[in-house]
C-alpha cells in the first residue's frame, strides 16, 4: 500500500512559521501543496495503483485530484481522517464537499464526520488498527491512501512531511513508541 500525506495546506504554512494554530478550519492546499500533489502523482504514475482511499478533508481531496486525472477511482473514507488536535481538523459538511468535489461520493459521511473533541493518541491508533483490519484481505498492495500526519503515524509509526509518500506493507507491526510531536 502506498501512503501519501496531503500537500502543504495553509494551516501547515502558518503553523510551521509560528508553531501556533492559525485557526483555519478545513484549510485548502497552498500553491506549493498543489505542486506536491502533482509531483506525487507523477512519481507514482508508474506504480500499479488501482484505487485511492482519501480522507474527507479538503486538503486531502485536493491532493488526490491528480490521481483521479490518471483514471484511478477515488473513495472517500472518514475513517482515515486526521487526529483531531487543531482547528484545521474541523471538517466541512458533506453538502459543501459535494459542491466542491461533485465527482466524489460523500454518502458515507455523517453531517459531522470528524471527532468532536481532541482525539487521544490511543483513539487514533485504534482507528488506524481498524483500518488495517478492514484492508486485510483486500487488494491493498495497489491502493494509495491519501491521509494525514497523525493517521499515518498511528498506522506506521513513521512521521511523514507534506507531500511525502511511503511504500508500506500493512503486515508490518506498528512500533510501540513513537513521537506525537509534529
Amino acid at each position: 500500500m502506498y501512503l501519501l500525506r496531503h500537500g502543504q495546506s495553509y494551516f501547515n504554512l502558518h503553523f510551521t512559521e509560528t508553531r501556533r494554530d492559525p485557526g483555519i478550519e478545513d484549510p485548502e492546499l497552498t500553491p506549493f501543496g498543489h505542486d506536491q500533489a502533482r509531483n506525487a502523482a507523477q512519481t507514482l504514475a508508474c506504480k500499479a495503483i488501482t484505487r485511492v482511499i482519501v480522507s474527507p478533508y479538503i486538503r486531502a481531496l485536493q491532493t488526490a485530484e491528480p490521481f483521479r486525472a490518471l483514471g484511478v477511482p477515488v473513495e472517500v473514507w472518514p475513517e482515515v481522517r486526521e487526529r483531531t488536535a487543531f482547528v484545521c481538523d474541523v471538517g466541512s459538511h458533506p453538502d459543501k464537499l459535494a459542491e466542491l468535489f461533485p465527482q466524489h461520493d460523500f454518502s458515507r459521511l455523517k453531517p459531522r464526520w470528524w471527532h468532536d473533541d481532541v482525539e487521544s493518541e490511543g483513539e487514533t491508533i485504534a482507528r488506524a488498527e481498524e483500518f488495517r483490519a478492514a484492508m486485510n484481505g483486500q487488494d491493498h498492495e495497489t491502493t494509495l491512501l491519501v491521509s494525514h500526519w497523525g493517521f499515518i503515524l498511528a498506522l506506521t509509526g513513521v512521521s511523514v512531511t507534506n507531500g511525502e509518500f511511503l511504500d508500506y506493507d500493512l503486515g508490518t507491526p506498528r512500533p510501540e513508541r513513537v513521537s506525537w510531536r509534529p
